[in-house]
């Protein structure tokens, strides 16, 4: 605040008038504030109260997940919770629902608060909103989706490999006629498992009947309908490829009320609890989230500890659990 005020040429209590939105300033004077403030990448420190001694730290880190609901959301923020809690820090978490404005709102008020670092599970394109935050200091690592417009730690999986693995096992099986159920295309992770889903087929001389794939499927309810549909097609599916736990969940909805359980193969990307219950239970290509909550967490802390290494970008390799559903063979096999 004592550079802003130096800067612009006032007192400090000017700055807090302006920073604070309060009546008693000139626009001139406003407006000399507000470009200081924008020029130094000034943010308000809510917990200055707090924080008397230099170098302090707020004790809290900000988490920004897709869904805290979802299974694979939940078991990285447990394990990243975990790591946290040795550093004697806490947690807080907030659901992006893939709101872009959600997501750049929620880490404004994050850093606001002067949290020692960010975990983020980007629902925006780029993340250039954040180059301000990460040059004055404030740690991020991104998980599950890469960074763009931004060079910063993240742990991935490898969602093209995930996928090929899928859609390899269903192929070896005999079957040529896959539904594949994505959720959003611009999204890397379904970028990269409709990329997986492809090449599997290429590499076995196989062209995918376009009717089958769908892309855009954003909640367990659709999924459902989305099967529904296919299953209503003259020549309908024989296997079908979940590209995300909650598409797997409305597919397995659908193909119980068709009464098609043992009839139709089905393989998800993810594990979700009681998945291995189902009859047959669920074969899913899995991801490690333990794994990746810690090494999110490991980084984090390392960073926040003063590691000033170039950005580390981790991937993580998911694997095929056989269980049933993915061995059901093609109708005449």
């Amino acid at each position: 605040m004592r550079d802003v005020a130096a800067l612009a040429g006032v007192s400090l209590k000017t700055v807090s008038r302006v920073v604070n939105e309060e009546a008693g300033v000139s626009p001139d004077v406003r407006e000399r504030v507000t470009a200081a403030v924008r020029r130094l990448d000034y943010r308000p420190n809510l917990a200055a109260s707090n924080l008397r001694r230099t170098g302090a730290r707020s004790g809290l880190v900000g988490v920004l997940v897709q869904d805290i609901s979802n299974s694979f959301s939940a078991g990285v923020l447990r394990a990243l919770e975990d790591v946290a809690r040795s550093h004697r820090t806490a947690v807080l978490a907030a659901s992006l629902d893939e709101g872009v404005d959600r997501e750049q709102a929620i880490v404004h008020d994050l850093v606001t608060r002067r949290v020692d670092g960010l975990v983020i599970m980007p629902a925006s394109q780029r993340q250039d909103y954040l180059v301000a935050e990460l040059r004055t200091g404030t740690p991020a690592v991104f998980v599950d989706r890469p960074p763009r417009g931004v060079d910063a730690d993240s742990v991935v999986v490898d969602n093209l490999l995930g996928a090929r693995l899928a859609t390899e096992h269903l192929l070896q099986l005999g079957h040529r006629r896959i539904a594949g159920l994505f959720h959003l295309p611009q999204i890397p992770t379904a970028h990269d498992r409709i990329e997986g889903f492809a090449a599997a087929h290429t590499d076995r001389g196989v062209r995918p009947d376009p009717r089958l794939v769908v892309e855009g499927i954003g909640s367990t309810d659709e999924a459902t309908e989305v099967v529904h549909r296919l299953l209503d097609l003259d020549d309908p599916p024989s296997a079908i490829f979940a590209g995300r736990n909650i598409l797997a969940s409305g597919a397995v909805r659908a193909l119980a009320e068709r009464g098609l359980r043992r009839s139709v193969a089905l393989v998800s990307f993810d594990d979700f609890p009681m998945a291995d219950l189902l009859d047959p239970g669920l074969t899913v290509v899995r991801q490690d989230v333990g794994r990746i909550g810690r090494t999110v967490g490991q980084m984090l802390f390392e960073r926040i500890g003063g590691e000033s290494s170039p950005p580390r970008h981790v991937v993580v390799e998911p694997t095929l659990v056989v269980r049933g559903s993915g061995e059901i063979a093609p109708p005449g096999a």
